[in-house]
């Protein structure tokens, strides 16, 4: 376990929040006094708490981390005199009875609200650090905005950052340290490192969430990234420290990308499920090749367990023979995250169910389930469990949480927001999507397809992203001198006939055309003193449209002449090329704002068998991205890393 746990950490911020306190003698230079942290009822139930919660760590060092963590988020605010009474002491604390500027200042320590100004003027600094924010209060005691600030680099892991990485713990112990009561007062230089520290990490946490950790050109995605405003991150964290708003400005610098929120919630779903005692164990192996309805199997009951957890099956449904599926389970969810059945409670302390002496069989109920549970993983919804179902059903939901921190740093640098219009490929998804980009940052979806996307053996696609400018009707498949060499060549000397039945011809160096299958222009070929091109018409492998977006890899959008591949739930079969489900839909979105190419002009350019080639009015942006994770409707979907390049960036983030 970490030395440090957002959610050991959460309740403690949650009450010590509560029992914040700003006194008004919190600002007066003449008077440096310390908090009696420990006075009054409800300070003692805030260390009963931190006691109660130490037991989240492991170590020593991180349970005295956890018992600094509710002194310090207590105590941050001082003005309470270690002379007081405890009375006074409770009385200063209960809300009623505090200053409404002290309650306005501890309520935006921590949950992002409403973008309002506070009504708390900006507490005196005793520290000048250039116009760098100053966390520290006149008396020497840490800023009340300190606490939110914690909290969020404490709560790195919820956007697939690392806490460490931002030293949360070393800071929360430091600071802790600093606002117990018989703590020595911090010197000048101490205080001014320490503010240096908390500047520097939450700069680069600013840095991280906003624009992610890798280059995108280190692990594959030559992604062209447009400009952003610029950022002044130290001028940002001074505004919101005026303001008394720091955790609020934190949480509002998140990427405003398509499903970054949503995929940020399912994260957080399923880091609750990943000590749930169905995935203690993998499931055990299948009775034969393949499991079917019907056939009994040992991992009946786990599996029930876990389409559960997941949301793939409803609650009550149990295997034949086994006990009631109410003793499965605590909870189900994250496949359908708005499900109502969600709202059990999802720690890893759920109860199994008892086996009884009847072998458990694979049923209908479950073969629903694993239908569900297929679909959302890039499977064939068959029901059948394979070697290749029973491998992602094996996949633990620890496993899923970084498949997903991963994705959330692919949308950090990935342009699916570049322009107001966007064509998207997901190659692990097989899927594009075409929509408008609102004024909000929202996307309005207006098509979606099936495509075929280049081999992960020998063809993958690039990832990239570049501007469509042009549509050619009924084009010419001009072959890459690499294909021709390495299939075509060897294919027409094998098969002399092949050449008249693709509708191939031989372009010369001179630019003349040869339809002529002879010794000397497959020489010239094979030289690259000429290419080889298929014709328009019905054997074209381009189809009867080609999208170009000019690259330097000779990427582009088609059709097919064998629609029937669109049925498969695995689409990796091209050269590199990205085929195209609904051609014509998709040159309707395309040419959307030019009227005269309606639907009959576009069907008719498309058969008419004579190449013609057009310039859009307006490009528009092609991104042929990875993302391994979706969220469509509150539904999670994973797909195979096809690829590689998951692999490829977690070692990058040092995450392997």
């Amino acid at each position: 376990m970490a030395l440090w746990s957002s959610s050991c950490y959460k309740p403690l911020v949650a009450m010590a929040q509560f029992n914040t306190v700003v006194s008004p003698s919190a600002t007066n230079a003449d008077t440096p006094q310390r908090a009696d942290l420990f006075a009054g009822q409800k300070s003692l139930r805030i260390a009963a708490l931190a006691d109660q919660k130490s037991r989240c760590f492991k170590r020593p060092k991180a349970r005295f981390a956890a018992r600094l963590a509710a002194v310090l988020l207590c105590g941050l605010a001082p003005g309470l005199g270690s002379t007081q009474t405890a009375t006074a002491a409770a009385a200063s604390i209960n809300p009623a009875t505090t200053p409404a500027s002290a309650q306005a200042q501890a309520g935006q320590a921590t949950t992002p609200g409403p973008n309002t100004q506070s009504t708390v003027p900006a507490p005196t600094a005793s520290l000048t650090i250039s116009a760098d924010p100053v966390w520290f209060m006149a008396d020497g005691s840490p800023h009340p905005q300190v606490a939110g600030a914690l909290q969020v680099l404490a709560a790195a892991d919820t956007h697939g950052l690392n806490p460490e990485t931002y030293e949360a713990t070393t800071l929360i112990e430091q600071f802790a340290r600093l606002a117990q009561p018989d703590a020595p007062m911090a010197t000048q230089q101490q205080r001014t490192e320490l503010n240096a520290r908390l500047n520097q990490n939450l700069v680069q946490y600013l840095s991280d969430l906003r624009d992610g950790r890798v280059d995108p050109h280190r692990v594959h995605q030559k992604f062209d990234v447009p400009p952003k405003p610029a950022f002044d991150a130290r001028q940002y964290l001074f505004s919101a420290l005026q303001n008394n708003t720091v955790a609020k400005a934190l949480h509002d610098a998140r990427p405003r990308v398509p499903m970054y929120d949503a995929v940020v919630k399912a994260m957080a779903q399923y880091r609750q499920l990943q000590n749930n005692p169905a995935w203690a164990s993998p499931l055990p192996a299948l009775p034969g090749r393949k499991l079917e309805v019907g056939q009994p199997w040992a991992g009946a009951t786990q599996l029930a367990q876990r389409l559960i957890l997941l949301g793939d099956i409803p609650a009550h449904i149990a295997p034949s023979g086994d006990t009631p599926a109410g003793n499965i389970a605590a909870t189900q969810a994250p496949q359908a995250i708005s499900n109502a059945s969600a709202s059990s409670a999802l720690s890893g302390s759920g109860t199994t169910t008892t086996m009884s002496n009847t072998p458990a069989v694979y049923d209908a109920a479950l073969e629903a389930g694993v239908k569900a549970f297929q679909k959302r993983h890039g499977l064939t919804e068959d029901g059948i469990i394979g070697p290749a179902t029973l491998a992602q059903l094996n996949v633990t939901p620890a496993q899923r949480v970084k498949q997903m921190a991963l994705t959330l740093e692919r949308l950090r640098w990935t342009p699916l927001v570049s322009a107001p219009r966007m064509i998207v490929v997901n190659i692990p998804e097989f899927m594009l999507r075409a929509y408008d980009v609102m004024p909000d940052g929202n996307i309005d979806i207006s098509l979606q397809m099936r495509v075929i996307v280049g081999r992960a053996l020998d063809t993958s696609t690039p990832l990239f992203d570049e501007d469509m400018r042009f549509i050619e009707f009924s084009p010419y498949w001009n072959i890459p001198p690499s294909i021709a060499r390495g299939e075509t060549l060897p294919r027409l000397r094998r098969d002399p006939a092949y050449f008249d039945r693709q509708g191939f011809e031989f372009v010369l160096k001179d630019g003349s055309v040869s339809t002529q299958l002879t010794p000397a222009n497959l020489e010239a070929v094979q030289k690259g003193a000429a290419r080889i091109r298929q014709r328009p018409g019905p054997q074209n492998a381009l189809g009867d449209i080609k999208f170009i977006f000019p690259n330097n890899t000779n990427i582009y959008l088609h059709h097919t002449p064998s629609p029937q591949l669109f049925e498969r739930s695995r689409r990796d079969f091209s050269h590199g090329c990205i085929r195209v489900e609904a051609p014509v839909a998709l040159a309707q979105f395309v040419l959307k704002n030019e009227p005269q190419w309606t639907q009959s002009r576009i069907e008719a350019a498309m058969t008419a068998g004579k190449s013609q080639t057009i310039r859009l009015a307006a490009p528009i942006p092609v991104v042929l991205a990875y993302a391994t994770v979706v969220v469509l409707e509150d539904t999670v979907y994973f797909y195979d890393d096809i690829y590689g390049h998951d692999k490829t960036l977690a070692k990058a983030l040092k995450m392997m």
